[in-house]
C-alpha cells in the first residue's frame, strides 16, 4: 500500500480529506477504514462538513467512499474534483508527445445539428453541444464542455487525442476506434484527456 493514501486536515469550518492521485480505489478504501475511527472521535457535538479533494473518481467510486463515511459519521460530504483544464494537468494525466499539425481555431460554441471539420487539429474556444459533431484528421481540444460527438484522427491517425475542459459525451471516436460512454463507469463533468492505448480508447 502506498504511504499517505489519505491526508486529513482539520479546518475551522470543515474537514478536508485529500486523496492520493496515484492510489487505487482499494487502497483508498482500506486507508479510510483505518482512519475513520480516529476521525469519528473528533465528532462529538461538531457537525463540520467533510470536503474530499485530490483524485478524480468515477461515480461508483464516489458512492462507495460516501457510503463508507456516512456509515460512521453522518455529516454533509462534498466531492471537490478538479474541473479546470490546464497544460500541466494534461501532461500529468498522460505524458506522451503529440505530433505537431496544422491547427484550426474556432471561436464560439458548436450548436446541435452543426458539423465542424478540419484537415489538421481543431481547437474549439467554446462548447460542443449535444447533437453537434466535430471531426479532425488529428487532435481535438475543446476548452468548454464536450457533449456532442468528437472524432479525432479521422483519417486513421491513432496517435490523435481528444481533450476537453468538461467531458459529458456519450460516445468518442479516435481513428477507427469507437468508445460508448457508460455513465456508471466514467466520471461526468470532469476534465478529460482521451487517447488510444493498446487499441482501446482510454479516458484520463
Amino acid at each position: 500500500m502506498k504511504k499517505n493514501c489519505i491526508n486529513i486536515n482539520f479546518k475551522r469550518d470543515e474537514i478536508l480529506i485529500k486523496l492520493n492521485e496515484e492510489a487505487t480505489q482499494e487502497e483508498l478504501v482500506d486507508a479510510l477504514k483505518k482512519k475513520l475511527p480516529e476521525l469519528k472521535k473528533f465528532y462529538k457535538e461538531e457537525k463540520n462538513p467533510i470536503r474530499i479533494t485530490g483524485k478524480i473518481l468515477k461515480n461508483k467510486e464516489i458512492d462507495e467512499i460516501q457510503s463508507l463515511i456516512k456509515a460512521k459519521i453522518d455529516v454533509p460530504i462534498d466531492f471537490d474534483m478538479p474541473k479546470s483544464l490546464g497544460l500541466s494537468s494534461i501532461k500529468k494525466a498522460f505524458d506522451k508527445k503529440i505530433l505537431i499539425s496544422e491547427t484550426k481555431f474556432h471561436k464560439g460554441s458548436i450548436r446541435s445539428g452543426q458539423k465542424l471539420e478540419s484537415e489538421g487539429s481543431l481547437v474549439i474556444i467554446g462548447d460542443v453541444n449535444s447533437g453537434a459533431e466535430v471531426i479532425a484528421s488529428d487532435n481535438i481540444v475543446v476548452l468548454g464542455t464536450l457533449r456532442g460527438l468528437a472524432h479525432a484522427g479521422a483519417k486513421g491517425n491513432k496517435k490523435a487525442i481528444v481533450a476537453a475542459g468538461l467531458f459529458d459525451a456519450v460516445q468518442i471516436r479516435i481513428a477507427n476506434v469507437v468508445k460508448e460512454i457508460v455513465r456508471e463507469e466514467e466520471p461526468m463533468h470532469k476534465q478529460a484527456y482521451i487517447s488510444i492505448i493498446d487499441d482501446e480508447i482510454k479516458i484520463f
